[in-house]
C-alpha cells in the first residue's frame, strides 16, 4: 500500500514500499579485510528513566543484535559512540556492556574490540585523565577484548599542547598488554574534541598522531580515522609504519577507502555497518575474491543512506541507526537511552526509511512498512 511520507518542505509525497528484501545470508569471516561494525545498544522501553539518569539497557535484545552481526562474519566494535557513549550511556553502563558482549563473543567465536575512554570525568588533571583511561583499559583487557583507545573530552579540555597527548598516550601504550586501536574522532562527531592532538590545524595534529604511533608501533594494531575526509585518510594511511592498519571510520566515503588503490587500502570500523551489516558483509566477501567492481556495485548504492544518517549535526546519527534497527525487526520499539529518539525530525526519518527500503535492507518489508505507518500516524499523518 502507498505510504505518504513528509519531506523537508512539510509536504507529503506518495511512496510505494518494496515488497521483497535482498536475499542475504550469513557467512564466514573475511580474508581480505578486517571489518568491525560499531553496534548500537537497545534501551529498555519499560524502565522509568530520565534523559540525564543512568541508562536502562535491554540486555537480551542488545546481545541478540551482536549475534546478528557476528553471524554475518562482522566483528563488533563495542561501547563506541554508536552505543551512545557519552550521549546517554555512562561508564558504568559501558563497563557492563563490555563485560557482557565480550563474554558473548567468546561463546560465539566472534571478533570484538571495545572502547576505552575517560567518561568517568568531565575534566581533570593529566594524572586523573591517565587514571581514568587505565581503569577502563583494565576492564577491557580483563574481558579478553581488544582495546580501542578513544578520544577523550577530558584530555581535550586539559591538555596544554601536543606534549600532553604524547605523554598520556605514550604512558597507556607502554602498559597495554596487547596492541590497541587508536581512534581519532573528529569534532563533527563530538564538538568537544575540537583541536585534538594539540592543534586545530589537521596537518599539525596528524604529525602528532603519527609521532605517537612511531614511538610505539608494536603496541598499535591500527588506527580508526573518523574525519570524513577521504584524501586525508589516504595520505595518513600511506604514512603508517608497516604492520599498522588503517580502519576507516569515514561514513561518507567508505566504499572507495575499503576498495583501496595500488598503494594500499583501509580496513573498516564503521557505524553505518550497523544497519548495513548483511549487505556490507556480502560486499566484502565479493571483495575477498578479488572482484573490486562487484564490491563497489554492492556498496556504492548505500552511500546516499549513510550520508543522510550522518548529515549534520553528525553526532545524532545514532537516532537513524536505531530507527532502522526497529524497522528491520531487531528490536520491538523505537526508544533510545537518553531519549535520543527525539533527536531527528520526522522528514529525516521518513527519508531514511525510503532509502533503506529501496536498498532492500529490511528482512520483512511488510513489517517495516507497518512500523513506518505507525510512526507517521503518531505524528498525525493518517493517509
Amino acid at each position: 500500500m502507498t505510504l505518504h511520507l513528509p519531506d523537508a518542505n512539510g509536504t507529503l509525497r506518495a511512496y510505494e514500499p518494496r515488497t521483497e528484501p535482498l536475499a542475504l545470508s550469513g557467512g564466514s569471516a573475511f580474508t581480505s579485510r578486517t571489518v568491525f561494525s560499531a553496534a548500537h545498544v537497545v534501551a529498555d522501553p519499560y524502565a522509568d528513566t530520565t534523559p540525564d539518569g543512568p541508562a536502562a539497557v535491554d540486555w537480551d535484545a542488545t546481545l541478540a543484535f551482536r549475534r546478528h552481526l557476528w553471524s554475518h562474519g562482522l566483528g563488533v566494535a563495542e561501547a563506541m559512540d554508536t552505543a551512545q557513549r557519552g550521549m546517554g550511556l555512562d561508564w558504568a553502563g559501558a563497563a557492563e556492556l563490555i563485560r557482557r558482549s565480550a563474554a558473548e563473543a567468546k561463546a560465539c567465536g566472534g571478533r570484538i574490540a571495545c572502547g576505552v575512554g575517560t567518561d568517568q570525568l568531565t575534566a581533570g588533571t593529566l594524572a586523573e585523565v591517565r587514571a581514568a583511561y587505565e581503569e577502563q583499559l583494565a576492564v577491557v583487557e580483563e574481558s579478553g577484548a581488544r582495546a580501542i583507545l578513544m578520544a577523550s573530552r577530558a584530555l581535550a579540555a586539559t591538555a596544554r599542547g601536543p606534549e600532553d597527548y604524547l605523554e598520556v598516550y605514550g604512558h597507556l601504550l607502554r602498559q597495554s598488554a596487547e596492541p590497541v586501536i587508536l581512534h581519532w574522532l573528529g569534532p563533527m562527531f563530538d564538538p568537544a574534541l575540537e583541536g585534538y592532538w594539540g592543534s586545530s590545524d589537521l596537518d599539525a595534529a596528524t604529525d602528532v598522531f603519527l609521532e605517537v604511533i612511531a614511538a610505539h608501533p608494536d603496541k598499535v594494531d591500527g588506527i580508526k580515522v573518523s574525519l570524513l575526509d577521504a584524501q586525508r585518510e589516504i595520505d595518513l594511511r600511506r604514512r603508517l609504519p608497516q604492520g599498522v592498519r588503517c580502519y576507516t571510520g569515514d561514513d561518507f566515503n567508505y566504499p572507495e577507502l575499503i576498495a583501496g588503490d595500488d598503494q594500499g587500502f583501509s580496513h573498516a570500523l564503521l557505524g553505518i555497518f550497523d544497519p548495513l551489516g548483511p549487505l556490507a558483509a556480502e560486499a566484502v566477501r565479493v571483495l575477498d575474491t578479488g572482484n573490486t567492481e562487484g564490491f563497489r556495485a554492492l556498496l556504492d548504492p548505500t552511500v546516499p543512506l549513510s550520508r543522510h544518517l550522518f548529515r549534520t549535526p553528525t553526532r545524532f546519527y545514532k537516532t537513524g541507526v536505531v530507527f532502522l534497527a526497529w524497522l528491520a525487526g531487531h528490536q520491538s520499539h523505537f526508544t533510545m537511552v537518553g531519549g535520543l529518539q527525539s533527536a531527528r525530525s520526522l522528514p529525516h526519518l521518513a527519508r531514511a526509511y525510503e532509502l533503506a527500503d529501496g536498498l532492500g535492507l529490511f528482512p520483512d518489508p511488510k513489517l517495516a512498512e507497518e512500523r513506518m505507518r505507525t510512526l507517521l500516524a503518531l505524528h498525525g499523518v493518517n493517509r
